[in-house]
């Protein structure tokens, strides 16, 4: 049986894309830290990252990127 604290650690998620704008392009370590550091003054904590073609916003095509997925405690 589940104790009434069972409970009190629920997480929200989220994923956000990072991409670069031109197929080859080397990753940008300063804008994934801006990235990171945005997303943590907000009370979200690097949970994962991880590498997957990214489609772009116009055409067909996906480019390698990232998805990088956040957690926080829910409010």
């Amino acid at each position: 049986m589940s104790s009434p604290d069972a409970y009190e650690y629920r997480y929200e998620y989220k994923v956000v894309t990072f991409r670069e704008s031109l197929i080859g392009d080397a990753l940008d370590s300063d804008k994934l830290e801006k990235v990171l550091n945005k997303h943590a003054e907000d009370g979200w904590g690097l949970k994962a990252i991880t590498s997957a073609d990214v489609k772009g916003r116009i055409g067909p095509g996906a480019v390698e990127g990232l998805l990088l997925t956040f957690e926080r405690p829910r409010r």
